[in-house]
């Protein structure tokens, strides 16, 4: 069955770290093209002195062909106007939806509510979400905001910019530092002359295989337990045996209801009894997205396995509850 759901990237990154900079510079690409870029933002912002935040509906057709507008209100009913002007073909089709949040947002309301509002389950499925790392204050937000951690525990892909004016050794120590957060999430530096929008948002056509590739990769990558800075933490449960969903929906259930703070991010694939295809699941901190199926597993390897991104939450605590498989 084919999700024709339009994928919607979130792009978030600390104060200062050079969002608004990589968002010019993306503006300016022709890929681009069919897309809507929406700032969330407050004060004023420039964008390539074309766009002046002024109204929460202005919308203005960007050379590139993608659309931008700014908010600073509700962004649900911000997403809401802009795809009811898509379908009366009041602004040109766009196939791509890119948020880009305040320095100091926390990423996970946003992805909470791809999660739980309808008309964002109707008309949107989540894409990568991207976090700007300021490759010379990088390490100093990293010690002193827990939101500059979180932005980075949350990604799935990380710019690091300003490397040309840090030192080696800072890029080096904060390479470490990222990856040891967030292992799974590539490394992209935004000062390579060959940077380009699919780097970060992929194709605008997430195949089923794409879906696949990255998920595994994700996976792979969390392959144990490690600690990290403020607490935050990666746990890798498998199951051996097929799962029944019911036992499993109350498991995630409930961890929910008890530590829905403390689960940064799950991401995992299910081998449901019953169920041929293996199930995705993936929740932000009190919510998981519905379920979905993929067309095939991606090699022999059918156990269950979950990754749980979690912050002062120690494995025992997951395992409480976990269904048995059987």
């Amino acid at each position: 069955m084919t999700d024709d759901r339009l994928p919607l990237s979130v792009l978030t990154g600390f104060l200062g770290g050079g969002k608004t900079t990589l968002l010019n510079r993306l503006l300016r690409h022709p890929d681009m093209g069919e897309t809507a870029v929406v700032v969330n933002e407050f004060g004023e912002i420039g964008i390539d002195n074309a766009l002046l935040v002024g109204s929460s509906d202005q919308v203005l057709l960007l050379e590139s062909g993608c659309l931008c507008c700014a908010v600073r209100g509700d962004l649900l009913h911000t997403l809401g106007e802009l795809m009811a002007k898509r379908k009366a073909g009041a602004v040109p089709p766009f196939r791509r939806v890119v948020i880009e949040t305040t320095g100091l947002a926390d990423p996970a309301p946003i992805l909470q509510s791809l999660m739980t509002d309808t008309m964002m389950l109707n008309h949107f499925r989540l894409a990568p979400v991207v976090t700007v790392v300021d490759g010379y204050h990088g390490a100093r937000a990293l010690d002193e905001h827990a939101e500059a951690v979180k932005q980075v525990a949350l990604a799935d892909r990380l710019v690091l910019t300003k490397a040309d004016i840090a030192t080696a050794g800072a890029i080096a120590a904060l390479r470490v530092r990222l990856s040891a957060l967030n292992p799974a999430a590539p490394l992209i530096d935004a000062v390579q002359e060959d940077f380009v929008p699919e780097a970060l948002f992929g194709a605008t056509d997430f195949s089923a295989g794409g879906k696949l590739a990255e998920l595994q990769l994700w996976l792979e990558a969390h392959s144990g337990s490690q600690v990290h800075a403020r607490d935050i933490r990666a746990h890798c449960l498998s199951f051996d045996a097929p799962l029944g969903w019911e036992s499993v929906a109350q498991w995630l259930d409930q961890l929910a209801l008890d530590h829905g703070e403390q689960l940064l991010r799950v991401k995992g694939l299910l081998n449901v009894r019953g169920q041929e295809e293996p199930v995705v699941i993936h929740g932000v901190h009190h919510l998981f997205h519905p379920p979905s199926t993929l067309p095939a597993w991606p090699d022999g390897d059918r156990r269950s396995r979950l990754v749980f991104i979690v912050r002062n939450l120690e494995k025992a605590a997951l395992l409480a509850g976990a269904p048995s498989g059987g």
